[in-house]
């Protein structure tokens, strides 16, 4: 799966992902100091999944109505060790019947709860 790591995803995580097989781009490492809403716009172009922390994202898609990427993982969760996002991601995507496409995801520590992006 392609992802790109928001600038507040943990680099460890990113590293357990790609040990995984998945494609993920960095913002830190990329771009940093972009906006939130450029991470949008090169998720779009890139195709590819956004992995955040932060909460302007559903702003920035459902108010703003700014185009959406494949799909958005937003984690409200407070990690323990900076593999923990990674490890509960790779949970999630093994899940049957849970898909991360067309998808604003929301996952903390308790539930995951799921909106559908408009394109």
């Amino acid at each position: 799966m392609r992802f790109l790591a928001d600038e507040n995803f943990p680099l460890l995580s990113i590293r357990r992902l790609r040990l995984a097989g998945h494609a993920v781009a960095c913002v830190s490492m990329d771009s940093p100091g972009v906006s939130d809403r450029e991470v949008l716009m090169c998720a779009v172009r890139e195709e590819r999944n956004v992995l955040t922390f932060g909460r302007d994202f559903g702003g920035l898609l459902f108010r703003s109505r700014l185009p959406a990427p494949v799909g958005v993982v937003y984690f409200r969760l407070e990690p323990t060790a900076p593999e923990e996002p990674a490890e509960y991601l790779l949970q999630l995507l093994a899940l049957p019947g849970v898909s991360l496409h067309h998808k604003f995801t929301t996952a903390d520590a308790r539930q995951v709860r799921q909106r559908p992006l408009t394109t």
